[in-house]
């Protein structure tokens, strides 16, 4: 939709990530893309092939879950055990970062990733900085061990902050002003009072809240919304419902569908 050409702020989406600019547009048909912890069906989720999977299919964004180790050190991982993505158990919020680092993460993709080990957030940022942007996750981490990461490697211009508590979000935008953030929409109502709050360019959106009231609530209130969707069919219904982004579990096949009709360089 063309409401979605120039995204507001100062800042304005492309492709490699943000670019600080308050007159740049994009073309109508562009779509931003994000991976869901990376390209996870052929790789171990938030590991560093995973990351390499998604660059290597061309998308603009990584998603990736950080949690905090007992000793402070920012690492990947969904859950709050270590359990189902790896041969240990454990909560990471109770192991150091060297426990971590002796678990195997391609445990399940038996022989395919030997050594395989969880990446900190640093060495994310390190192998992520110049090929694509990072949509982070917050599981469990504080803004300023974030800020910190991201500024140690000069990528605050290639990352945005999801998450569905709008505290942690105005802890982000208290602090760096103008670093993206994205709430989620959850409904109308919710929508026009984190925009009043936060300012925000984008929304993220799913199955729960991408309907007919909550994207004219966006519309209304000229917010992009970044929606999670796994199908052509579902991706093609975003893109017509003026989405501006698109995450998935498939990042080839979503590259591979907005070449095919112009959404996407």
């Amino acid at each position: 939709m063309q409401y979605l050409c120039a995204l507001m702020i100062g800042f304005v989406l492309v492709p490699s990530g943000f670019v600080q600019s308050s007159s740049a547009t994009l073309p109508h048909k562009a779509i931003l893309t994000s991976a869901h912890r990376g390209e996870h069906e052929h790789h171990p989720e938030n590991s560093l092939p995973a990351i390499q999977g998604a660059i290597d299919a061309g998308m603009d964004f990584v998603e990736l879950d950080v949690r905090t180790t007992k000793d402070g050190q920012l690492v990947l991982m969904h859950d709050p055990t270590v359990n189902r993505m790896t041969n240990g158990k454990g909560k990471v919020k109770d192991m150091t970062l060297a426990e971590i680092k002796k678990l195997d993460l391609g445990v399940r993709f038996p022989g395919q990733f030997p050594d395989l080990r969880v990446p900190t957030f640093d060495e994310v940022l390190e192998l992520c900085k110049g090929k694509i942007g990072i949509y982070v996750d917050t599981k469990d981490a504080t803004p300023q061990d974030l800020i910190a990461a991201i500024e140690r490697h000069d990528m605050g211009a290639h990352v945005m902050f999801w998450s569905e508590d709008t505290k942690f979000l105005g802890e982000i935008h208290d602090l760096r002003p103008t670093w993206v953030i994205m709430p989620e929409a959850f409904n109308p109502g919710n929508v026009r009072k984190v925009v009043a709050l936060l300012h925000p360019q984008l929304l993220g959106a799913d199955e729960r809240d991408f309907n007919a009231p909550t994207i004219a609530a966006a519309k209304e209130t000229n917010v992009g919304l970044f929606v999670d969707r796994q199908t052509e069919d579902e991706w093609r219904d975003a893109v017509e419902q003026g989405a501006v982004g698109i995450q998935t579990n498939h990042p080839a096949e979503l590259i591979r569908f907005l070449r095919a009709n112009g959404y996407h360089n």
